[in-house]
Order: C-alpha cells, then sequence, then structure tokens
C-alpha cells in the first residue's frame, strides 16, 4: 500500500509527513535525525505536557495574551491528549536534544493539528491555533518541560508507587502477626545465631518498607515546587506577570495535587535537585526490596537440602530438565528490577550534575529514568505481593527442627556460667554430636533443672516480656 505525505513547514523550510500523522515538521525532524533505540518519552510525561499546556492556555486568556476562543480550543484538544486518546502520536525517543524542545513541539504540533482538523482546515496549516505562537505562548522548553516531569512524577508516585507500597506493607503486617508465635533461630554471618519470632523477622521487612515509604512521601514537597512562569533562563521573558501562579492553581485543579511556582526559578531551572532527589528514594526503596527479597529466597531455599522455613507458592515450572522444581521467580525478577532501579538512579544522578548555567541539558533522560523507575517498581511490587507474599507460608516443622539443634542456645547460660564454660558446651557439643543439654551435664557445668529453666527458646526470643 503507498503510503501518501503532506509538505509541512518550520523554521527551516518544508518537510514532508505521513498524511495519517498528526505531529508536524519539528516533530518529523526529529525522527529522522535520532533514530536511536527504541526508548520513546514515557506517555505519563506527554498527558502531563497536555495538562500543562491546558492550563497555560486558560491563563493566557485570562492576561489577555490570547483570545478564549482559541484557548478553548487548544484546551479541548490537550484534554483528548491528556486523557489518552492520541497517545500513537508521540512517536519520539529519548535520546534527543537535552532539553526536550521536541517533545514539546510534537505536543503543540499535534495540539494544531487536532484544532486544525476539527475546524476543516488542512493538517500542517496552523489554522487556526499555532503551535508557538498559540499553543507555546508565555513558555518555554526549558521551563515546561522539567515542569512535566515535576508533575507526571508526582500523578504516578502519588496513584501507582505508593499505593503499591503500602499493599505490600500490609501484607507483611499481616503475616508478621500471623507468625508472631512462631519461635525460630536467627542468623548472623549467614551462621546459627540466637533466637527470635518469625514475626519479628518479618517485621524488620514491613518498617524497612514504612520508612522507605515516608522518605517517598517526603520527596513529594520539593517536586511540588514547579520551573513553570521562567520561560527561557528563569526571568519569566515573554510570560505576563502571575503566570507561574495561576498556572500552578489550574494544575492543582486539574490533578487534584498540589503545586505551586519554586520560589527560585533560576535554581529549579538550572538544577533538577528535586528530580535527583525523588530518584535517591526509588533508589532506597530498590535497596530495601532487593534485601527482603533475598532474605526471602534464602530462607527458601530448598525444599530438602537447603533452609526450607518458609514454602514458596508454587506458580510455575521452575526448570527445562529438572521435573517437579519449583524456583523462587518473583524474588529474582524483584531482584532484577531494583538492580535495574539502582543503575538508573546513578545515570540520574550524573544527569543532575552534568548542567551548565542556566539550564540542564540531559532533562529526557532524567524524566525517562525516574518515570521507568516509577512503573518498574510499581508493577514488580504488586506482582510481588500477589504472586509471593500472599501465599507465603512458614514450614513449622523445619523451623522447629533448626531450633532443636541450635548451639547458639548456649548463649543464654552466659550470664549464669560466664563466656569461657558456655562455649566449651557448644564446642563439646559440636564435637561429640550431642544436645546442648548432654554437653552442659556431661562437662559439669549446670544442674539439669537449671539448664531447662534458662535455656528456653521462647524466653530467649521474647527476654523481656
Amino acid at each position: 500500500m503507498t503510503r501518501s505525505f503532506r509538505t509541512e513547514h518550520d523554521s527551516l523550510g518544508p518537510v514532508e509527513v505521513s498524511d495519517d500523522a498528526l505531529w508536524g515538521a519539528q516533530t518529523e525532524r526529529s525522527l529522522r535525525n535520532f533514530a536511536i533505540s527504541n526508548e520513546q518519552i514515557p506517555v505519563e510525561l506527554i498527558h502531563a505536557l497536555a495538562l500543562i499546556k491546558q492550563g497555560c492556555a486558560a491563563v493566557n486568556a485570562r492576561h489577555g495574551v490570547l483570545s478564549q476562543e482559541l484557548a478553548d480550543m487548544i484546551t479541548s484538544a490537550a484534554n483528548a491528549i491528556a486523557t489518552g486518546e492520541h497517545d500513537d502520536q508521540f512517536p519520539l525517543k529519548v535520546w534527543q536534544t537535552g532539553s526536550g524542545t521536541q517533545t514539546n513541539m510534537n505536543v503543540n504540533e499535534v495540539i494544531s493539528n487536532l484544532v486544525s482538523r476539527r475546524e476543516g482546515n488542512p493538517l500542517g496549516s496552523h489554522q487556526p491555533v499555532h503551535p508557538n505562537d498559540h499553543v507555546n505562548r508565555s513558555q518555554s522548553t526549558n521551563d515546561v518541560f522539567p515542569a512535566a516531569i515535576h508533575v507526571a512524577a508526582t500523578q504516578q508516585l502519588t496513584h501507582s508507587l505508593l499505593p503499591a507500597v503500602q499493599a505490600l506493607i500490609d501484607a507483611f503486617d499481616h503475616k508478621a502477626e500471623a507468625w508472631f508465635p512462631i519461635v525460630k533461630i536467627g542468623r548472623t554471618h549467614l551462621q546459627d545465631a540466637v533466637p527470635l519470632r518469625l514475626g519479628d523477622e518479618v517485621s524488620a521487612w514491613r518498617d524497612q518498607l514504612k520508612l522507605c515509604r515516608s522518605w517517598i512521601e517526603d520527596s513529594l514537597t520539593p517536586l511540588a515546587a514547579l520551573p513553570l512562569g521562567g520561560t527561557a533562563v528563569g526571568t519569566g521573558l515573554n510570560a505576563p506577570k502571575g503566570f507561574s501562579t495561576d498556572v500552578a492553581k489550574e494544575l492543582c485543579s486539574a490533578t487534584g495535587l498540589s503545586f505551586h511556582p519554586a520560589d527560585n526559578l533560576f535554581a529549579v531551572m538550572a538544577g533538577h535537585d528535586a528530580l535527583v532527589h525523588a530518584m535517591g528514594q526509588l533508589r532506597g526503596l530498590a535497596v530495601a526490596l532487593l534485601r527482603i527479597a533475598n532474605d526471602i529466597r534464602l530462607l527458601g531455599c530448598g525444599p530438602r537440602a537447603g533452609l526450607g522455613e518458609l514454602r514458596l507458592p508454587a506458580n510455575e515450572p521452575g526448570s527445562s530438565i529438572m521435573p517437579g522444581k519449583i524456583n523462587p521467580t518473583q524474588c529474582e525478577a524483584m531482584a532484577m528490577v531494583c538492580t535495574q532501579v539502582i543503575g538508573l538512579d546513578a545515570a540520574v544522578a550524573a544527569a543532575g550534575a552534568g548542567g551548565h548555567l542556566q539550564m540542564n541539558v540531559f532533562k529526557p533522560l532524567i524524566g525517562f529514568n525516574l518515570l521507568q523507575s516509577i512503573r518498574l517498581l510499581s508493577d514488580s511490587i504488586n506482582s510481588f505481593r500477589q504472586n509471593l507474599v500472599v501465599g507465603l507460608e512458614p514450614n513449622r516443622q523445619q523451623i522447629q527442627a533448626f531450633v532443636e539443634r541450635s548451639l547458639m542456645l548456649v548463649t543464654a547460660l552466659t550470664p549464669r556460667i560466664g563466656y569461657e564454660k558456655a562455649s566449651a558446651i557448644a564446642q563439646h557439643a559440636h564435637e561429640q554430636g550431642l544436645t546442648l543439654k548432654d554437653a552442659a551435664l556431661k562437662l559439669g557445668h549446670i544442674s539439669a533443672s537449671d539448664f531447662d529453666q534458662i535455656v528456653d527458646p521462647i524466653k530467649m526470643a521474647i527476654p523481656h516480656e
């Protein structure tokens, strides 16, 4: 089938654009000039840009720099984009200009052409709405694009990641409460240690996540400060007075979230510290989740030649050659996601430090990595909870057997007989294959009744109750 084309124009001249595309000349140039890999600008960022275009149009009309009629046209088209009706019209790659100009223009051009089509004018005519003169009025990519990252990240953290983290916290809390009566052997240096309750072990995972959740919530505060209104370098050139405050109010109304102009627009445009900070909190969450996944994988290893204290759900066959094998696949997927996020954080940190003077030129990378990390963590946490944590069960028989065999129960004797005698008991028991009690009685360091009273795994696990 032969494709048909139309001719669009930008400041560099004519460009052929496919007739079925709603974008224009600048988007087409970017497609041709940056055919680099397959990572595209996230749709969440596109939707946030569209919300900003809506807000800017409304404010421009109130300030008299745009007619109400044109503002309404822009608002209608931008709303369609913000709700996902035209996601296929935003094909640009992450690896483009460091300001994100071409993506900003992609949105401007699609809005212009949507209006042209609705009004019966040819695509690319820029009638009645021009992508620069009208859609981009009072704006620069330099303030709009990072603002869109702030908005998109805030939305995704609030509506996706934080609920996922809370659901996992609740799942671990349920397990901790149910498993508090179960006494097990603790391990330090991967060696046997003194007893604790299985519920205590799980509560550590739960409360690690609570701390991560609070740090992520705290990161929303700097994300709420937007660079909008700074235009090219932070001065607000070509934007009406009060523009930044008014647009922030529009975004609050549109999203139900809290946004306000940054106290220093120069600082928020020259550096993207709020985004770097938010990414750092995602790294912290990834570190915690990786540790938790590794703990569960270790406690579930076996089933007969490992620790085997936890029974993992059998979600799928684990081996193409070993029949009946079940692997900790959710732990492994989580570990890969967390490792990826840790790496993405390093890239964002380097990008945040890579700006010069009044603008950072790593904006698409920062936005992509931040939003990609939020999505990866949200999806993996939901999968981890649904397909692993909910179905996780203790192997009570194995746990009890480890407790009964543990040499570290001798620690309870230390206050009564001293460290050296207690150590001698443990060593003798290990060398001779005896129980701790038999070894203690054989060495004559304590009576049978005193041993039974002192060496009680339950009392050792909860010494202050």
